[in-house]
C-alpha cells in the first residue's frame, strides 16, 4: 500500500526498520542491551543478568553487537583474563526503543516480571 503525500510514513527510507531489527530483533539482544544500560559488565555478569542464555549464544550476540558498533569490548591483561562490555553512544541511542518495549510489555502482558 502506497502512502499518500499527506500521510507521514513511519519509515523515512525503505529498509530502516529492517536494519534496526537486524540488531535488536535477535532473541536475547534487547536484554543484553538493557543490562548494559546499567554500566559495563563482564561476560559472567551478563550471563547471570540476562538469564538462561547459553554461553555460546551470549558470545555470538556480543560479537554481533560489537560488529554493529553497539558495544565495545575491552580486554585487560590480567590473570585470569578480564573482558568488559560497554554500550557505545550508538548503543545508548537505543534506550528509547528498549523503554518502549518495556512499556508495551507491561501494558499487554500480565506477568509478574513485567511490572
Amino acid at each position: 500500500m502506497k502512502l499518500s503525500p499527506s500521510k507521514k510514513s513511519l519509515e523515512p527510507k525503505v529498509g530502516c526498520i529492517a536494519s534496526a531489527m537486524e540488531i535488536v530483533g535477535n532473541k536475547w539482544t534487547a536484554l543484553i542491551i538493557r543490562d548494559l544500560f546499567e554500566g559495563s559488565k563482564r561476560f559472567g555478569e551478563l550471563e547471570i543478568s540476562v538469564g538462561n542464555i547459553n554461553p555460546r549464544t551470549l558470545s555470538q550476540r556480543l560479537d554481533d553487537l560489537e560488529n554493529h558498533g553497539i558495544i565495545t569490548k575491552k580486554s585487560y591483561s590480567e590473570v585470569p583474563p578480564r573482558v568488559e562490555y560497554t554500550l557505545t553512544r550508538k548503543g545508548r541511542d537505543l534506550l528509547p526503543i528498549i523503554e518502549q518495549m518495556a512499556t508495551w510489555g507491561t501494558k499487554y502482558y500480565d506477568q509478574p516480571d513485567c511490572a
